[in-house]
């Protein structure tokens, strides 16, 4: 505990904790009712307990399987979940996410939709009783409220465009959808509106919390995409939010790049805002069982065994050199106990090149039904401590320093060209600090692998294929698809069968 108790991460897990607890209680109405300006909210601490429920939804959606990571990720040329004989078929749902052959009827569609829109309605839930309070004081946290509200929306517009806009609580008939535009408007004028109000403080208690440079990474995130969401593009709009960031001074690149993604990771210089994970307090993070094989259990002493899933493809693992230090983001080759022994897959097929002494192979011998065990490269980006839990207690950076660089970078030379220098010098900060010896000039082409390899696991690859016009191009085990229908996944079919207000996206 002793580094949750320096960096103020035990101050964000405990009212986690208390928003966990009272969402899993069945109270009565009265109880909300007697919540009132003379019995409770009389110190920040009170409010902020009070806020637990609507940040503890961010866990179902950053760094856990079936949900929206796995829909960001899966999708694109970043993670594919093969079918290993009888493992991992899950009737075809991640075969069809990986291939572009998804239906309206996939159940990680209808989780993501229902984990973002939990997290919508409890930040409208909090927002309409302090509110109603109308206690003094109130006003800072409800702009820290909307602007968290605004970031579930950021993301159920990015995924699904046309989503219902809900403000209010006390919703009595089913809401239609709003247009992508509609939404989009909504994000930037909720976060444009508050973020004057919002605490420029990171760390400490504001840690896992929105604060003003979360709302600029937000604002330099959507200006980068807006093109893409609008028909309108934002360059020098991204290039004013990423500065407010840069100029600011809070902020600065780590020396070691996993510094951003170690078990103590919330020291981070680097990391703008995160999901708090926390193995006891607020579990969820569970990459490891997601991606190593069965065995992998004992190269670290895991207290669980893993799934044998999630693996990288071939092509986006090469496309690191040998001397990138984030190369070290993947497992590959023989693989040892904590012993020093060999581990051995004793259900190896007869197939495997490498018999039954695990050796995790660049190379995926197909993608379905029967891809090898041992096939494909598994993902260690974040730190997999001796006798982790299924639960890791690594932090999730959903707004990272180094992207807003690359952002930056981005921006300038689509309005500058491939030549630009700043632009140049900026993603040389990035190169450099991988251990590679510096740009002489960089394209567009090279812009979008270098931000596959720093980015890599961090929920934005599709974003980026998207806006470079990559999405619909064949990589491995994936066919050139619709670039333009799949831009946007489909409105879940249990959904639409609720609410009759509901129109399905067009092309599904």
């Amino acid at each position: 505990m002793q580094k949750i108790l320096k960096h103020g991460k035990i101050f964000i897990l405990s009212f986690l904790m208390l928003g966990v607890y009272n969402s899993c209680t069945d109270l009565d109405e009265e109880v909300f009712d007697r919540v009132t300006a003379d019995n409770f909210f009389q110190s920040d601490e009170e409010f902020i307990s009070a806020l637990g429920g609507a940040y503890s939804a961010l866990g179902n959606n950053w760094g856990g399987h079936n949900g929206t990571w796995s829909t960001q990720e899966v999708s694109s040329d970043e993670f594919m979940v093969p079918q290993r004989g009888q493992d991992w078929f899950d009737g075809g749902i991640w075969l069809r996410c990986h291939r572009h052959e998804w239906t309206p009827t996939e159940p990680w569609l209808n989780n993501s939709w229902n984990s973002l829109f939990s997290g919508v309605n409890a930040c409208n839930r909090v927002i309409d009783q302090f509110s109603a309070l109308n206690v003094e004081g109130s006003d800072a946290f409800i702009a820290e409220l909307k602007v968290l509200r605004a970031l579930f929306y950021f993301n159920l517009m990015d995924i699904f465009g046309n989503v219902p806009l809900v403000t209010s609580f006390d919703v009595t008939e089913p809401p239609g959808n709003s247009s992508r535009q509609e939404v989009y408007n909504f994000i930037e004028s909720e976060v444009t509106a508050n973020i004057n109000q919002l605490t420029d403080q990171n760390g400490g208690a504001a840690y896992g919390r929105i604060n003003k440079w979360t709302a600029h990474a937000m604002l330099t995130r959507l200006y980068l995409n807006a093109e893409v969401y609008t028909g309108t593009a934002r360059w020098s709009d991204v290039i004013t939010q990423a500065d407010a960031i840069i100029n600011s001074g809070t902020f600065s690149l780590e020396g070691n790049y996993f510094a951003n993604f170690n078990a103590d990771n919330s020291g981070s210089a680097e990391n703008i805002f995160v999901k708090v994970y926390d193995r006891v307090f607020s579990g969820g993070f569970n990459i490891p069982a997601m991606t190593l094989h069965y065995n992998s259990q004992f190269t670290f002493d895991l207290t669980f065994q893993p799934w044998n899933g999630y693996c990288s493809l071939q092509e986006f693992y090469e496309s690191y050199a040998d001397d990138d230090v984030r190369r070290q983001s993947f497992l590959a080759g023989p693989q040892f106990a904590s012993d020093g022994s060999r581990v051995i897959d004793n259900g190896a097929e007869e197939a495997d090149p490498d018999g039954p002494e695990l050796t995790f192979t660049p190379e995926i011998n197909e993608h379905f039904p029967n891809a090898l065990r041992q096939a494909g490269v598994r993902a260690v980006k974040f730190q997999y401590t001796p006798g982790a839990t299924q639960n890791l207690d690594n932090d999730f950076p959903i707004y990272r320093y180094g992207d807003v660089i690359l952002a930056k970078a981005e921006a300038l030379m689509r309005l500058n060209g491939e030549g630009d220098g700043e632009a140049l010098a900026l993603v040389n900060q990035i190169h450099e600090r991988a251990g590679l010896a510096s740009y002489a000039s960089i394209t567009f082409d090279e812009l979008l692998a270098e931000r596959g390899r720093e980015m890599f696991m961090e929920a934005v690859r599709r974003q980026d294929l998207i806006r470079f016009g990559k999405w619909g191009d064949e990589w491995d085990f994936k066919p050139a698809s619709d670039g333009e229908v799949r831009k946007l996944f489909p409105i879940p079919t249990p959904q639409l069968d609720a609410n009759k207000n509901l129109v399905q996206n067009p092309g599904y």
